[in-house]
């Protein structure tokens, strides 16, 4: 049995609501609990997304942390299932006066509203831990970036050799639905994938500080041999 379907196997026991649930307790503390840990990781993650040309998505956007490292010229979209997450990401965009954030809502990652090659590149930080099923996740990514964009994931990938590795696995089995993530994740959930698309090719993978906790994965969608009509953004879409 490979890694992926173990880990499929494991995630049965966390769904969307315990997402929503924890997210609601960690809202009022996670800016304070994980701006710095997860610094390295969102700038590494925006310095490659503001090369891109065109509109951005930032799923699992949270309470916003990585929005002021966007640049001014680009045109950002965000999206979480955390009601809690997104009004303090509003309140973010507000105060710093971040014009480049075009609109923040409400959605699943796995089932976005969103039309088919909508994005120029679609980030993804620290989320594939967080959904119940990663490749679905993955599969709806794909779907919006546009051919010849990127997907930008990071995320923290378990390693045998990591120190860490045991408590990884002590945590993922007594206490992920009260965390609201997955702590042991395999890149075998990447790989895999990315192996079993024809449009997708891996670009970039590298350990990113502190301590080589957090992987980026920079995936390119092949681009078409021909060119497609822009898509138009569902006017029902509101902003949060």
């Amino acid at each position: 049995m490979s890694e992926a379907t173990d880990y499929s196997r494991e995630t049965e026991n966390l769904d969307n609501c315990d997402v929503e649930a924890a997210y609601a307790r960690w809202a009022p503390i996670y800016d304070l609990t994980f701006t710095a840990v997860f610094r390295p990781g969102r700038r590494a993650l925006t310095a490659a997304a503001n090369k891109a040309d065109g509109p951005i998505l930032d799923v699992g956007v949270g309470t916003g942390l990585e929005l002021p490292m966007f640049e001014p010229h680009t045109e950002v979209y965000g999206v979480d299932l955390s009601e809690h997450m997104l009004r303090r990401a509003a309140q973010r965009v507000e105060r710093e006066r971040l014009s480049h954030v075009v609109g923040l809502y409400k959605m699943d990652a796995s089932r976005m509203a969103f039309p088919d090659a909508a994005f120029a590149c679609v980030c993804a930080p620290f989320v594939l831990t967080v959904v119940p099923e990663p490749e679905a996740m993955l599969d709806e990514l794909a779907r919006v970036v546009r051919p010849g964009g990127e997907i930008i994931l990071v995320n923290h990938v378990s390693r045998k050799d990591d120190p860490l590795a045991a408590l990884d696995t002590w945590l993922d089995r007594h206490v992920a639905p009260k965390l609201g993530w997955r702590p042991q994740f395999p890149w075998s959930i990447i790989g895999d994938w990315i192996d079993q698309r024809s449009d997708m090719e891996l670009m970039e993978r590298r350990l990113l500080a502190p301590f080589g906790l957090f992987t980026m994965s920079r995936i390119r969608r092949l681009p078409l041999s021909q060119d497609v009509d822009a898509p138009v953004m569902p006017a029902e879409l509101e902003y949060a």
